[in-house]
């Protein structure tokens, strides 16, 4: 089993209400699950949780059998280097680094770094002529595949992608998220995508839906 939730909660300080309330759910390896649900259902919160970004109030969540819970930052963070990538919706580029040199920054992390694998999966994401420029000097959808890139190019056993098409048309949406989970599926990886969109949450092999902190 990839990741595995049992009964988890979480409130904020000063919040009325929890934001999310007694969560459970598996997810098998090569798994793609949509997570849908209103603005303050609590979406970015379970997908933080279930990388990692964050700690329960009480439960568990364990990826490939490691339970998070007793793990302090320190560990989290090495868990995650290895096996968690996250694709954010604001893209988190490195504005000083070149194209290149932000999809080998994850990688580089993990101890995986690979400039051949590097090289082919930007052209693959249609970025090969573009290693050398800033992001600044790229679109959005080129942004967004360069987060991608960057991901997947330390080869993470899941994938966490929170709205990461929320800023793009819907063609481009559309273009990028085919190319997403054609990657994702061709490394074996797992992948949540959070979405507010019908369309592409019907392109996942699972949905689960958020409703008041519980799942639906």
């Amino acid at each position: 089993m990839l990741l595995s939730l049992r009964d988890v909660t979480k409130t904020y300080p000063g919040a009325e209400a929890p934001v999310l309330r007694g969560v459970s759910f598996d997810m098998d390896r090569a798994g793609m699950l949509a997570l849908t649900g209103e603005s303050g259902s609590g979406k970015s919160t379970l997908l933080h949780l279930a990388g990692g970004l964050d700690t329960a109030d009480s439960g568990m969540v364990a990826i490939n059998g490691t339970d998070l819970t007793p793990l302090d930052d320190a560990g989290r963070a090495r868990l995650r280097r290895g096996t968690v990538g996250v694709i954010f919706q604001q893209f988190n580029l490195i504005p000083s680094l070149t194209v290149a040199a932000n999809i080998a920054f994850q990688a580089r992390l993990a101890g995986r770094h690979d400039p051949d694998g590097a090289l082919a999966l930007a052209r693959r994401l249609g970025l090969g002529d573009h290693l050398a420029k800033y992001p600044e000097q790229l679109s959005g959808g080129q942004q967004q595949r360069v987060a991608i890139a960057r991901t997947l190019a330390a080869r993470p056993d899941l994938v966490l992608a929170d709205e990461p098409t929320g800023n793009l048309d819907e063609a481009t949406a559309d273009t990028v998220l085919a190319v997403l989970c054609e990657l994702v599926a061709e490394t074996g990886a797992g992948l949540i995508l959070v979405t507010h969109s019908e369309r592409l949450a019907a392109r996942m092999d699972r949905r689960l839906h958020l409703r008041a902190g519980r799942l639906t």
